[in-house]
């Protein structure tokens, strides 16, 4: 096994990487590491780099079929004040999965990326 990086990755499936990497740079703070669409593209929030993986790339062709869609996993972003965040993202056109949920811990909230992958948006307590 390789030696540990920087970063914890994980790869999202998607269906336009420009978009992709669009919505996760314009609107959730990331920034892009590698761009090499349509095949495949990286962005990186603190400690996380997710993969963008269009449906040329390798990562995507290795998925089986029924595997292929987005399904309840998701990245968790924490955010100081979620109330702030969802009218900033709502003022960009943007549009939730989810209403806020509170529970013991915090507050959460459900934003869909282009390809429908799931991103929470979380606020501690």
């Amino acid at each position: 096994m390789t030696a540990p990086t920087a970063y914890a990755g994980v790869r999202y499936l998607v269906d336009d990487v420009q978009a992709a990497v669009d919505f996760y740079t314009r609107h959730l703070g990331f920034t892009s590491l590698t761009t090499a669409a349509p095949a495949f593209a990286d962005v990186v929030r603190g400690p996380l780099r997710l993969l963008l993986s269009g449906p040329a790339s390798s990562g995507a062709r290795a998925t089986p079929a029924d595997a292929r869609t987005a399904g309840g996993n998701r990245i968790h972003l924490v955010v100081d004040d979620l109330d702030a965040e969802i009218g900033r993202l709502r003022a960009a056109g943007l549009t939730f999965r989810s209403d806020v949920t509170a529970g013991p811990g915090g507050r959460q909230i459900l934003l869909a990326d282009p390809a429908g992958n799931l991103v929470e948006l979380f606020q501690s307590a």
